[in-house]
Protein backbone atom coordinates (compact mmCIF):
# COMPACT_ATOMS: atom_id res chain seq x y z
CA UNK A 1 0.00 0.00 0.00
CA UNK A 2 1.34 3.89 -0.89
CA UNK A 3 -0.64 6.71 -0.54
CA UNK A 4 -2.05 8.47 2.69
CA UNK A 5 -2.56 6.43 5.21
CA UNK A 6 0.20 4.20 4.19
CA UNK A 7 3.13 3.00 7.25
CA UNK A 8 5.70 4.81 5.41
CA UNK A 9 3.44 7.79 4.05
CA UNK A 10 5.85 11.01 5.56
CA UNK A 11 3.83 13.04 6.49
CA UNK A 12 5.82 15.59 8.53
CA UNK A 13 8.03 15.84 5.44
CA UNK A 14 5.54 16.93 3.15
CA UNK A 15 4.18 19.41 5.09
CA UNK A 16 7.70 20.80 5.15
CA UNK A 17 7.44 20.91 1.40
CA UNK A 18 4.10 22.60 1.69
CA UNK A 19 5.55 24.97 3.78
CA UNK A 20 8.13 25.57 1.70
CA UNK A 21 5.91 25.94 -1.10
CA UNK A 22 3.73 28.43 0.59
CA UNK A 23 6.88 30.95 0.87
CA UNK A 24 7.42 31.38 -2.68
CA UNK A 25 3.97 31.30 -3.94
CA UNK A 26 3.67 34.34 -1.66
CA UNK A 27 6.55 35.98 -3.63
CA UNK A 28 4.80 35.27 -6.49
CA UNK A 29 1.52 36.74 -4.87
CA UNK A 30 3.26 39.93 -3.79
CA UNK A 31 4.67 40.62 -7.78
CA UNK A 32 1.53 40.06 -9.24
CA UNK A 33 1.43 36.52 -10.38
CA UNK A 34 -1.59 34.76 -10.03
CA UNK A 35 -1.30 31.25 -11.66
CA UNK A 36 0.62 28.75 -10.10
CA UNK A 37 0.02 24.93 -10.68
CA UNK A 38 1.96 22.17 -8.74
CA UNK A 39 3.14 18.83 -10.27
CA UNK A 40 5.29 15.70 -10.02
CA UNK A 41 5.50 13.40 -7.56
CA UNK A 42 4.15 15.05 -4.49
CA UNK A 43 0.90 15.27 -6.10
CA UNK A 44 0.79 11.58 -6.65
CA UNK A 45 0.70 9.03 -3.94
CA UNK A 46 4.49 8.78 -3.70
CA UNK A 47 5.51 8.72 0.22
CA UNK A 48 8.10 10.82 0.03
CA UNK A 49 8.46 12.91 -2.56
CA UNK A 50 12.16 14.15 -3.35
CA UNK A 51 10.84 17.93 -4.06
CA UNK A 52 7.73 19.80 -5.33
CA UNK A 53 7.47 20.72 -9.32
CA UNK A 54 5.22 23.40 -10.91
CA UNK A 55 5.40 26.64 -12.59
CA UNK A 56 3.97 29.57 -12.87
CA UNK A 57 2.28 31.80 -15.92
CA UNK A 58 2.84 35.44 -15.86
CA UNK A 59 1.42 35.66 -19.17
CA UNK A 60 4.12 36.88 -20.85
CA UNK A 61 5.76 35.62 -24.25
CA UNK A 62 10.07 35.00 -25.24
CA UNK A 63 8.83 36.41 -28.01
CA UNK A 64 8.16 39.56 -27.24
CA UNK A 65 11.17 41.99 -26.27
CA UNK A 66 8.68 44.00 -23.78
CA UNK A 67 7.44 41.39 -22.09
CA UNK A 68 10.99 39.73 -21.74
CA UNK A 69 11.38 43.31 -19.78
CA UNK A 70 8.68 43.07 -17.87
CA UNK A 71 10.06 39.17 -17.09
CA UNK A 72 13.33 40.33 -15.68
CA UNK A 73 11.55 43.23 -13.47
CA UNK A 74 9.64 40.15 -11.81
CA UNK A 75 12.59 38.22 -11.13
CA UNK A 76 14.52 41.23 -9.89
CA UNK A 77 11.41 42.14 -7.48
CA UNK A 78 11.23 38.00 -6.51
CA UNK A 79 14.86 37.97 -5.45
CA UNK A 80 14.42 41.49 -3.71
CA UNK A 81 11.99 39.64 -1.64
CA UNK A 82 13.53 36.39 -1.08
CA UNK A 83 16.67 36.22 1.11
CA UNK A 84 18.53 33.49 -0.70
CA UNK A 85 17.96 35.62 -3.98
CA UNK A 86 16.58 31.56 -5.30
CA UNK A 87 14.88 32.89 -8.72
CA UNK A 88 17.48 31.87 -11.13
CA UNK A 89 16.68 29.03 -13.68
CA UNK A 90 20.48 29.65 -15.56
CA UNK A 91 22.23 26.21 -16.10
CA UNK A 92 25.45 27.84 -14.48
CA UNK A 93 23.86 28.33 -11.27
CA UNK A 94 22.95 24.71 -10.60
CA UNK A 95 25.10 23.04 -7.99
CA UNK A 96 25.33 19.30 -7.17
CA UNK A 97 23.77 17.90 -4.03
CA UNK A 98 25.20 15.54 -2.10
CA UNK A 99 23.15 12.25 -2.84
CA UNK A 100 21.84 13.21 -6.01
CA UNK A 101 22.41 12.68 -9.24
CA UNK A 102 21.98 15.81 -11.09
CA UNK A 103 23.01 19.41 -10.59
CA UNK A 104 19.89 21.08 -8.43
CA UNK A 105 18.83 25.00 -9.21
CA UNK A 106 19.20 27.22 -6.06
CA UNK A 107 15.48 27.11 -5.61
CA UNK A 108 15.69 23.35 -4.96
CA UNK A 109 18.40 23.66 -2.70
CA UNK A 110 16.98 26.36 0.25
CA UNK A 111 13.47 24.92 -0.63
CA UNK A 112 13.30 21.42 -2.13
CA UNK A 113 10.59 23.15 -4.74
CA UNK A 114 11.09 23.79 -8.64
CA UNK A 115 8.70 26.65 -10.17
CA UNK A 116 9.75 27.08 -13.67
CA UNK A 117 8.40 29.91 -15.26
CA UNK A 118 5.37 29.43 -18.37
CA UNK A 119 6.89 32.39 -21.20
CA UNK A 120 5.74 29.98 -24.02
CA UNK A 121 8.55 27.81 -24.36
CA UNK A 122 9.45 24.36 -24.48
CA UNK A 123 10.43 22.85 -21.49
CA UNK A 124 12.37 20.10 -22.25
CA UNK A 125 10.37 17.23 -21.26
CA UNK A 126 9.42 15.16 -24.14
CA UNK A 127 6.33 13.69 -25.47
CA UNK A 128 5.37 10.02 -26.32
CA UNK A 129 7.30 11.20 -30.11
CA UNK A 130 10.28 12.77 -28.70
CA UNK A 131 8.80 16.90 -29.31
CA UNK A 132 9.26 19.46 -26.53
CA UNK A 133 6.48 20.22 -24.69
CA UNK A 134 5.44 23.91 -23.40
CA UNK A 135 3.54 24.22 -19.94
CA UNK A 136 0.85 22.82 -19.01
CA UNK A 137 1.22 19.74 -21.73
CA UNK A 138 4.48 18.94 -19.98
CA UNK A 139 2.58 18.37 -16.74
CA UNK A 140 -0.22 16.80 -18.01
CA UNK A 141 1.28 13.66 -18.33
CA UNK A 142 3.32 11.08 -16.25
CA UNK A 143 7.15 11.03 -17.62
CA UNK A 144 7.81 7.54 -17.52
CA UNK A 145 4.87 6.26 -19.36
CA UNK A 146 3.09 9.27 -20.61
CA UNK A 147 -0.52 8.41 -19.21
CA UNK A 148 -2.33 11.53 -18.47
CA UNK A 149 -2.93 12.73 -14.96
CA UNK A 150 -3.94 16.17 -13.45
CA UNK A 151 -1.79 18.73 -12.21
CA UNK A 152 -2.87 21.32 -9.09
CA UNK A 153 -3.67 25.13 -9.55
CA UNK A 154 -2.76 26.96 -6.18
CA UNK A 155 -5.60 29.40 -5.50
CA UNK A 156 -5.03 32.62 -3.60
Amino acid sequence: MTGAGSPTWDEPWRRKLVDNVEILVKQLWAVGVQDIFLDGSFVEDKDHPNDIDGYFDPHLSMMNPNDMLRFQQIVSSLNNLDPHKIWDWNPHSRKQVHGFGKKQLPMWIFYRVELYPHLNQGTGIKDQQGNDLKFPSAFRQSRHNFTPKGIIKVIP
